[in-house]
C-alpha cells in the first residue's frame, strides 16, 4: 500500500474542503448536482447528500428529479441513516408510482425496516415494519428479482419475533409460582408463538417449553388436579416426541416423561 507524507495528505483534505465550501457558496446547480454524483460515487455520502439537498428546489418538476430523489435515498443508505433513508423512498413511491425505480424502491422500503431492525430483546417495531413491506413486495412484484432474498428477510425477522416470544415464554417458566401460576402463562406464551410462526426455527425450544410447564404444574400441584396434569404431560411428551423423535430436548423429554409415569402407575 503506497504511503503519502502527512504534509501532503493535509494538503489535499485541505483543498477538498475548500473545494467543497466553494460548491456550497455556488449558484451553479448543474454544478452542484454534477460534484453530489461525483462524491457520491467515492463513497463520501454525507457531502454528496448536503448538494443533492441544496439542488432539489431546483430541479422539482424536471425529469432529474426523479433521479434526484433517488440519490438522496441511497445517500442516507450510505450514511447508515436506514430510518431517513425509508421515508425517502417512501416518498419516490408516492410521488413516482408508476417510475423506472419504484420497484426498487418498494423493496428498499421493507429493507431499511430489516436493517434498523434491533436485537431481539429491544421493541420490534421496525422487524414488523420490514414484514410488512416486503410482503407488500412480494405479493405486488412476484417476478422481481429480490423476491428470494425477500422471502429469506421475512423468514429472517419472523424467527427475531418468535425468539422473542420463546424469551418471554422462557422468563414466565423462571418465575415458577412467583405471584400466580407463571408456568400456565408460559405454555400461553409457546402457544401463542407457535400458532403466529408455525415454521419458526425456535418450534423444538417452544415447544419443550411448553412440556416442561406442564411437568412442573403438575409436580407443583394441589392433590385434586394432581392426575389430570400428570396425564396432561404424558399427552404433551407424545406430542413432542412425535414431532420431534431425534431432537435436541429429547433426553430431557424422555425423562419428564418417566417421572410422569411413575406417578400416573402409583
Amino acid at each position: 500500500m503506497k504511503k503519502y507524507p502527512i504534509l501532503f495528505v493535509l494538503v489535499i483534505t485541505l483543498f477538498s474542503c475548500s473545494e467543497y465550501q466553494k460548491l456550497l457558496k455556488s449558484d451553479d446547480a448543474e454544478l452542484k448536482y454534477a460534484r453530489a454524483i461525483e462524491y457520491f460515487e467515492k463513497g463520501d455520502y454525507m457531502r454528496a447528500n448536503t448538494l443533492f439537498d441544496e439542488v432539489t428546489a431546483y430541479y422539482r418538476g424536471t425529469e432529474r428529479s426523479e433521479t434526484l430523489l433517488n440519490y438522496v435515498a441511497r445517500s442516507y443508505m450510505g450514511q447508515k441513516d436506514y430510518f431517513t433513508a425509508s421515508e425517502y423512498y417512501k416518498a419516490y413511491v408516492r410521488t413516482y408510482p408508476k417510475s423506472k425505480y419504484v420497484q426498487e424502491s418498494k423493496y428498499m422500503i421493507g429493507y431499511c425496516y430489516y436493517l434498523d431492525s434491533p436485537d431481539a430483546r429491544l421493541d420490534q417495531t421496525s422487524t414488523k415494519n420490514a414484514i410488512d413491506a416486503l410482503q407488500e413486495f412480494v405479493d405486488i412484484y412476484p417476478e422481481n428479482e429480490h423476491v428470494a432474498e425477500a422471502n429469506r428477510l421475512i423468514d429472517e425477522m419472523k424467527d427475531k419475533l418468535a425468539y422473542k416470544e420463546y424469551m418471554n415464554a422462557r422468563l414466565y417458566y423462571n418465575l415458577g409460582n412467583y405471584l400466580g401460576n407463571n408456568y400456565l402463562s408460559a405454555v400461553i406464551a409457546a402457544q401463542n408463538a407457535l400458532k403466529n410462526y408455525p415454521s419458526t426455527k425456535y418450534r423444538e425450544d417452544l415447544s419443550m417449553i411448553i412440556l416442561e410447564s406442564k411437568y412442573q404444574q403438575a409436580v407443583q400441584s394441589i392433590q385434586e388436579r394432581l392426575m389430570e396434569r400428570y396425564m396432561e404431560t404424558i399427552d404433551e411428551y407424545y406430542s413432542f416426541i412425535n414431532e420431534f423423535p431425534d431432537g435436541k430436548h429429547r433426553r430431557q423429554a424422555d425423562r419428564i416423561f418417566r417421572e410422569s409415569k411413575k406417578i400416573v402407575k402409583d
